[in-house]
């Protein structure tokens, strides 16, 4: 049977596609329009807050630093440089997707950055207040394991 060129260019075209996925890297809580991670807040600024002014840091498009496969916004220079020199130190746990719903076994939840706690020195990110509540009211460590195990599995599974 002799197929046409018009017949086989889809079939291609699914190959292509399905082929880069699987060389795809981490996925990244990011925008759908402008793939800008976690909502545009500073990752780094979270880090030297104290615990009474608890509010996510916007992020300037001026300071922009790709990685992953997102747009990481920064409030200074200095953070965007900080950042661009130790991303894995910045970064939230799972790339910005909620800590609590990968603990809960419900996958990967974007987040916007607005709901975020520091635990060991490492910036975790909440779909919503109740999931950092949750975080901050039980024991962690132990949410955090379970949420180490999804983010391990779906990672294995990609």
């Amino acid at each position: 049977m002799k197929t046409s060129k018009t017949t086989r260019w889809p079939v291609l075209l699914l190959i292509a596609l399905t082929g880069s996925l699987a060389f795809a890297e981490e996925p990244v809580s990011k925008s759908f329009f402008g793939g800008v991670a976690i909502g545009g807040h500073d990752a780094v600024a979270y880090h030297f807050q104290d615990s009474d002014h608890h509010k996510a840091t916007e992020g300037d498009s001026s300071y922009t630093i790709e990685w992953k496969g997102a747009k990481w916004r920064f409030a200074s220079k200095a953070d965007s440089e900080a950042f661009a020199s130790e991303p894995e130190r910045y970064a939230p746990a799972y790339n910005g997707f909620c800590a609590n719903a990968l603990s809960l076994g419900n996958g990967l939840v974007k987040t916007d950055g607005a709901h975020w706690q520091i635990f060991d020195n490492q910036l975790f990110l909440f779909y919503a207040k109740k999931g950092r509540n949750r975080w901050l009211g039980g024991n962690y460590r132990d949410f955090k394991a379970d949420a180490d195990k999804a983010w391990q599995e779906f990672l294995a599974d990609q």
